[in-house]
């Protein structure tokens, strides 16, 4: 697709009105450092949800650089406080990674987009989205960024990729963050009521029965298959072991 697509800007009104409960609490800002730092800074209540069309500092997992074009992506960071074991609490990654990814399989009518442990949702194994899970002293910020209409010359790296390059379709940012609230407003009830949701996971994995690499905080790489998840969030190998942070390449893939 060679046109240049013209986002249409976020609004909150927009957004509210199509949200099915007031649990969410949404603020558009123009341009910020970060949606995280907003909401670390600004002693948060539960539902609170900070979105912009441009952040200056955006950042990813291991304090990796993210800025995407002004309005391209759709950027947001939200507070929750789940009632939940602490020990399940590093589950929430991946619940929202399954819960976006199935928002963005339903909006565009396709079966494509899938989640790579433990942050990152792919489509045609190339990635389109992000999210990064920073524990407070109280609860839970979570930072979620989609490139939705990146054009191929926007991209920051050669195997990222946007909705609208793999799928073909312009989506509304103002609809797509409301549908996915209002996904994640169910999902997150079920999680906190002690539903097991890594079914859920399972079904959207892209990295789980698949040959992997896994790069280790201390730089110990590990080669083995991804088995299962645990309903802690965890990934356990067929080597026997149980990784609980980790970068993953696929390596039966040629994009990593």
């Amino acid at each position: 697709m060679s046109h240049q697509v013209k986002p249409e800007l976020l609004n909150a009104d927009a957004i509210a009105g199509a949200l099915e409960s007031g649990y969410w609490r949404v603020s558009i800002l123009d341009e910020i450092d970060s949606t995280q730092n907003y909401l670390r800074t600004n002693n948060p209540k539960p539902g609170d949800l900070i979105t912009a069309e441009y952040q200056s500092a955006g950042r990813g997992r291991l304090d990796r650089k993210f800025i995407a074009k002004k309005s391209s992506a759709l950027l947001f960071s939200l507070y929750l406080e789940p009632k939940i074991q602490i020990e399940k609490l590093g589950y929430l990654s991946l619940l929202v990674g399954a819960s976006v990814a199935k928002t963005l399989n339903e909006i565009t009518e396709t079966r494509l987009f899938n989640c790579k442990w433990p942050n990152d949702i792919v489509c045609n194994e190339r990635k389109v989205a992000g999210l990064l899970a920073e524990k407070t002293s109280s609860g839970v910020i979570v930072g979620v960024g989609i490139n939705v209409s990146t054009s191929k010359e926007e991209l920051p790296v050669a195997h990222a990729s946007s909705v609208l390059l793999e799928t073909g379709k312009e989506v509304n940012r103002n609809t797509l963050l409301s549908k996915i609230l209002n996904d994640l407003s169910g999902d997150l009830a079920e999680w906190e009521s002690g539903a097991d949701l890594t079914s859920h996971y399972r079904e959207l994995s892209a990295t789980l029965k698949r040959e992997v690499q896994v790069e280790l905080p201390g730089g110990e790489r590990l080669n083995s298959v991804a088995l299962d998840i645990d309903a802690t969030g965890a990934l356990h190998l067929d080597n026997g072991r149980v990784i609980t942070v980790g970068d993953v390449i696929h390596l039966d893939s040629k994009l990593t």
